[in-house]
């Protein structure tokens, strides 16, 4: 039974700056943090992946690979803004059950849309209606199967704009030309796991036993990946959040005692916004400086949980009192650890700023949210305003007034 469809959008950074950019349009492109040989690229277009350029590959080799490659920076507000478009479009067909990652989102097969013939006319107006709606550079592959991760799964099997279905009668051999790692949940550490249980081959992942695969993935998740093989409905588990933190490689301006710590102060108010809009409070703190040469500091404090933004201020400026002034910095990282929900958190630990604290931190985020970010924030950051602008990692999509 068919029931799911899965959407993936094509490579996404790169077709968005090709819809915005009609100059852009048929080139070889690779979207980039900055302009620079040494990093690297974060998106390519498939004009640019004919040449082997693709998401980590180095500036300066992909050059080499593609002369006429060209480097766009990337527009990170500009590829939400575009999100939020495709998920209004897919809507205008089909209800968006899930969003799960800025350029990927499921939904539901009911009733006659299982029918093979009904989902896939869906899947053709799902793509339609993106090209109507957002632009005709906006490809997508669509996959439709009796579950949500072999619906995505079809999604890498035809690209660009592919449309795959599996039906039950197609497994698992339908899988079998599939290479491990382009399984979701398979990445290097669980593949180099498989290879140790004596599993080297998709077929030979297919065919292990449940109990092999529970005691590959060390419990229930290898459970739940043998039932979904097989095609059977196995309903999501929530997962919570365990931290909520930000890095950014700082610009050459800011490469300085005074420099990082006004962007630590930066990440870490962006980062208490997001504590709040979740609902969250932090039991842990944590910071970590990268500098020029390989050189790294590192410092952690437990606190009481909290989600003010005043306090974790007071406790990072502590923290940084003990930050070596020697040596040039180039990265900042900062992550609140030990997350629990607010409303969950036995009251005589979190109530430990009061009313007018709280309706401090509502002010701010309700500020921010009316005015742009940065209409109000805590003096550290003062510096840094214009730093770690907002970035799109795969399964957070950003507020563009918090970040």
């Amino acid at each position: 039974m068919l029931r799911s469809l899965y959407v993936d959008l094509n490579s996404y950074f790169a077709s968005v700056e090709q819809q915005a950019d009609p100059s852009l349009r048929g080139r070889p492109i690779a979207v980039v943090p900055m302009i620079a040989d040494t990093t690297c690229a974060i998106a390519a277009s498939y004009e640019a992946k004919r040449f082997g350029v693709k998401t980590g590959t180095i500036v300066a080799d992909a050059k080499t690979m593609c002369p006429d490659l060209v480097l766009v920076e990337a527009h990170h507000g500009i590829y939400v803004e575009y999100h939020h478009r495709i998920v209004e479009a897919v809507e205008q067909v089909i209800h968006v059950k899930s969003v799960n990652s800025i350029d990927e989102m499921v939904c539901d097969l009911t009733g006659s849309a299982r029918n093979r013939e009904k989902a896939v006319a869906i899947a053709h107006d799902v793509k339609r209606s993106i090209k109507e709606h957002v632009g005709s550079e906006m490809l997508c592959s669509v996959g439709i199967a009796p579950n949500d991760y072999l619906a995505k799964t079809a999604t890498d099997m035809q690209k660009p704009d592919g449309l795959v279905v599996i039906e039950q009668e197609d497994l698992p051999n339908v899988l079998y030309s599939m290479e491990l790692q382009d399984l979701c949940g398979v990445g290097r550490k669980m593949y180099q796991r498989l290879w140790k249980h004596g599993i080297y081959t998709v077929e030979m992942l297919c065919t292990a036993s449940k109990q092999q695969l529970h005691d590959v993935w060390g419990g229930i998740e290898g459970d739940r990946l043998y039932a979904r093989l097989r095609g059977e409905d196995v309903p999501h588990v929530e997962t919570h959040k365990s931290t909520v933190g930000h890095s950014h490689v700082l610009e050459p301006s800011l490469r300085t005692h005074s420099g990082v710590i006004g962007v630590v102060h930066r990440l870490l108010q962006k980062a208490a916004t997001r504590l709040r809009q979740y609902g969250l409070v932090t039991a842990e703190v944590t910071v970590s400086i990268r500098f020029v040469g390989g050189e790294r500091w590192k410092c952690e404090c437990d606190i009481t949980p909290t989600q003010d933004v005043v306090q974790l201020t007071s406790v990072m400026s502590t923290m940084l009192s003990q930050l070596p002034t020697e040596g040039i910095p180039f990265k900042a990282s900062i992550a609140l650890n030990k997350v629990s929900p607010a409303d969950s958190t036995p009251q005589p630990l979190f109530d430990n700023i009061g009313p007018a604290r709280q309706s401090l931190n509502a002010s701010i985020d309700s500020i921010n949210k009316k005015y742009g970010k940065n209409t109000l924030y805590l003096g550290p950051a003062w510096n840094a305003l214009q730093s770690a602008p907002m970035r799109i990692a795969f399964t957070h999509i950003p507020d563009s007034n918090s970040e």
